[in-house]
């Protein structure tokens, strides 16, 4: 019989076991063509990635989920792949660039890509050899990148269909520009920051001199570019005024007054500054008015020739010099600062600018009407459901989604340009000249957003447009494993692509998580320095206390928050199973065979019991990962596991596994078998490596845990009387247990139990027991109640039990000793019930604080009621 080493080393395990798995291509689909297919396409991360606390969560519940449908017999394909990552690339590359001297103007676009190439050559695959020491069980026979040749194609496919529909266009808009990645961004690569501004209240006076109209802004520096003030055309502060002209501070030219319903009559002063170039709202009313558009701002922040004087600053200094002299020339009123939420960029965190550009968008309101549908008529479906509502809201107010970017690094757009004739060619395929009059043909210089390649990801990494056996046998996906976050990035984009262009739904469930986050409920982030690299904490406590602990606790949409002892204690966990695998393996005998011997027919009662309380927790585990309570089901694994299995079961056959006889031996040990190899099935998808490494050394059927099939529940392996008979002599030695545990008596000293009961006849057959894990010289079952001198009453298990502790320890000074402890612990506890009705500590301290003293009061409080029993 193999045998186990004393310690189960992570380290040396998981990396040998992983490549066993590879050696034997056991992640790879196939082989189970009458089986029902299960996909999950990875996020992909991004080839600029490390793998950081948030990678680690997705991927391990993803993990959780493929292995699970494989040993349940579905074909599981788990597809694998990174993203180009279009602006964060390219920001590498040009530092990389920048600390060599060079720029792309230096270089050119050829060699550029060249170099973009070679960069990802070098650091692409980096996050993917990460996920392996994860453990992460994906095809990596199919690995995609979002360029390689198969995507672009489709990329290309998607977008000339989309241009011929008159889905996709290109025209003068208000975009979201970043003056830092000096590019347009998408409304959904805005993210809204508070930031401290203010309110410069300014005096526009009216050419004819009668007078001045007061408007507020928090962007003083774009009111050079202003063409008109409105009012709303309801407002009788303002009907006399229509018509009038008013002076443009500081730069001296005439705008009209204009009325529009865009303005809210009750907001500050009723009156508006209109800057068409700078701001979304303003752009829309300046077209209603065919107002003109005057930008003052160069791509990189800084104001240009329009500004005037100002040409040249950067756009804060513009603002604090225009400020200063608005003051001085008498046309600032006031200022009033204020706290105000900010766009800025997801990437860099730049302020965002909105500026009029001639850029490439998608319509979305013919694209997001089906794609609302599909989720309102249940054809996909949102874990946890109120996400739903997220998603809809976001869609049913989108802007057409603008998708070009003035970077070099990503998907060309597929459109060119003839000077010759004017002609304007989308194609799937490189022209050779134009079409029309066959002059030379120049391609648009900007290229797509990487969502737009990353919307495609369900379908494109199948092989369309081609019809493939893959796309056939695995599209529709099954479900898609993402955090909140990206809704509306990735999510919502691939529900309207994948009904535009396959009319099938991309997935069936969208199973949402939360982020991780530091102990103190802080966001990761390189600016608190608060991030945890996963790959250290693998190499201390390995791979499975990583997936574990990140398991534990987790509830779908929720963050959580990484703590350290978490990783420890299923490390502990861990070792705590290596152990009772150690000592079933020790008490199977010097033999070789490594037959899996089958379930006696007759049962003691631990047997039945255990093998009942297995039996629901493989219904109740199954139930939990339908459902998508991978936290639930794991806590549920670690009670059986820790609490059922160790702390109880095999301690009640310690004794039957000391016999002679080989009938009885061979009882005990193959129900410790059955339990144990069922158990690690159950546990394979949350620990893989501890569970095949167990799994090898006891006999068994299969080449690999994960080619195992999943347990089953099992109607003849309900034993609920057993089960009641059990828990109640379990729950007389915790009492026992407790009460010994409260006065401190020794393991050693020993005393008789009396137990009041009804019915003897439970009690009788564990006498043994409870003489052994009670702590018992003697157990007697009595029918009335002992005279209380010197003993302690407790009621467990629907009996009384009478624990003759004065032969124990000194009562006298046990309860001297109790009544000491309890004064100091109410002591505690007035002071941390203080605490919270301070409301100055409770609005002022961190959240963690506040809900460590209220757990603080709780286990005081607990306490305090222990201490006044004894």
């Amino acid at each position: 019989m193999k045998t186990l080493p004393k310690q189960y080393d992570p380290s040396q395990a998981e990396a040998r076991i992983y490549a066993d798995w590879m050696e034997q291509n056991l992640f790879a689909p196939g082989g189970r063509e009458s089986a029902e297919s299960y996909t999950i396409v990875i996020p992909p991360p991004n080839i600029t990635g490390q793998l950081h606390m948030g990678h680690a969560l997705d991927g391990t519940l993803q993990d959780i989920l493929i292995r699970w449908r494989r040993m349940q017999g579905y074909d599981t394909l788990w597809l694998p792949g990174v993203d180009h990552a279009a602006i964060a690339t390219e920001v590498k590359i040009v530092a990389e660039m920048a600390s060599e001297g060079l720029t792309k103007a230096d270089i050119g676009y050829d060699a550029f890509m060249q170099r973009a190439w070679r960069w990802k050559a070098k650091y692409g695959g980096r996050i993917i050899e990460q996920l392996k020491k994860l453990g992460c069980s994906c095809d990596w026979s199919r690995e995609r990148f979002t360029m390689d040749d198969g995507c672009s194609r489709a990329v290309r496919e998607v977008f000339v269909n989309l241009y011929e529909k008159g889905l996709i266009y290109r025209g003068e808009r208000i975009i979201n520009w970043c003056p830092s990645c000096k590019t347009s961004l998408s409304d959904a690569e805005v993210e809204h920051e508070d930031r401290d501004g203010a309110f410069w209240h300014i005096r526009y006076p009216f050419a004819d001199g009668s007078g001045f109209i007061e408007v507020a802004t928090t962007r003083p520096e774009t009111m050079l570019g202003d063409t008109a003030v409105a009012v709303h055309p309801d407002d009788e502060r303002y009907r006399a005024m229509l018509g009038k002209t008013l002076i443009l501070p500081l730069v001296n030219r005439e705008i009209p007054l204009i009325a529009d319903t865009y303005v809210e009559r009750d907001f500050g002063t009723g009156a508006v500054k209109i800057t068409p170039a700078h701001d979304p709202n303003d752009f829309e009313v300046g077209a209603r008015h065919n107002l003109p558009i005057i930008d003052v701002m160069t791509d990189d922040g800084h104001m240009n020739e329009s500004a005037g004087e100002y040409a040249g600053l950067d756009r804060y200094e513009a603002r604090r010099l225009i400020v200063k002299t608005l003051d001085e020339q008498g046309f600032l009123i006031k200022t009033e600062p204020m706290r105000h939420s900010v766009s800025t960029c997801y990437r860099c965190h730049t302020v965002v600018e909105p500026r009029v550009s001639l850029q490439w968008f998608v319509k979305m309101k013919p694209l997001a009407k089906p794609a609302i549908e599909a989720v309102q008529d249940g054809t996909i479906r949102f874990v946890p459901e109120r996400f739903e509502k997220n998603y809809i809201h976001w869609m049913e107010n989108l802007r057409d989604w603008c998708v070009s970017r003035q970077i070099w690094w990503g998907h060309r757009i597929p459109v060119w340009y003839c000077d010759t004739c004017g002609e304007t060619l989308a194609a799937k395929e490189t022209p050779d000249c134009c079409p029309v009059c066959g002059g030379a043909l120049r391609q648009d210089p900007d290229t797509l957003d990487t969502w737009f390649s990353s919307a495609l990801w369900p379908f494109s990494t199948l092989g369309w447009p081609d019809q493939t056996a893959d796309l056939a046998r695995y599209y529709p996906t099954n479900t898609l494993v993402t955090g909140y976050d990206i809704i509306t990035f990735w999510v919502s984009r691939m529900i309207f692509s994948g009904l535009e262009h396959t009319g099938k739904a991309p997935f069936r469930t969208v199973f949402i998580h939360g982020l991780v986050r530091d102990a103190q409920g802080r966001k990761m982030t390189k600016s608190l320095g608060n991030g945890i690299d996963p790959l250290e904490i693998i190499a201390q406590y390995g791979a499975d206390a990583l997936r574990f602990s990140l398991a534990t606790g987790n509830s779908p949409g929720n963050d959580m928050r990484f703590l350290e002892e978490k990783v420890a204690a299923s490390r502990n966990f861990a070792n705590k199973i290596w152990n009772a695998a150690r000592f079933i393996l020790m008490n199977l005998g010097d033999s070789d065979d490594e037959t899996v011997a089958p379930l006696p027919n007759e049962l003691t009662t631990e047997d039945a019991w255990i093998l009942s309380r297995q039996n629901s927790l493989v219904r109740e585990v199954t139930e939990n990962l339908e459902k998508f309570e991978l936290g639930v089901a794991v806590q549920k694994l670690y009670d059986f596991l820790w609490d059922d299995f160790c702390d109880w079961y095999i301690e009640l056959v310690k004794p039957r596994l000391q016999s002679t006889d080989e009938q009885t031996l061979a009882r005990v040990r193959a129900v410790l078998c059955f339990v144990m190899r069922r158990t690690l099935q159950l546990l394979h998808p949350f620990m893989p490596f501890l569970t095949e490494e167990i799994w090898q050394s006891l006999p068994h059927e299969n080449a690999s845990i994960m080619l195992s099939p999943w347990p089953l529940y099992d109607d003849t392996l309900c034993f609920p009387k057993q089960e009641q008979s059990l828990a109640k002599v379990m729950e007389i030695i915790r009492a026992v247990r407790n009460q010994r545990a409260e006065r401190n008596v020794p393991p050693s000293k020993k005393a008789k139990l009396f137990i009041q009961t009804n019915d003897p006849c439970d009690i009788a057959p564990f006498e043994n027991v409870m003489r052994r894990l009670a702590g018992a010289s003697e157990v007697a079952c009595i029918a009335a109640e002992l005279p209380e001198a010197g003993m302690v009453r407790v009621f467990a298990g629907g009996c009384v039990v009478f624990i003759p502790l004065g032969e124990l320890v000194d009562l006298e000074a046990e309860r001297a000793r109790a009544q000491k402890e309890l004064e100091s612990v109410e002591k505690q506890l007035q002071a941390a019930i203080a605490k919270l009705s301070n409301e100055s500590f409770v609005s002022k301290a961190p959240q963690s604080v506040v809900d460590g003293v209220k757990e603080n009061v709780q286990k005081l409080q607990e306490r305090a009621d222990a201490l006044r029993g004894m």
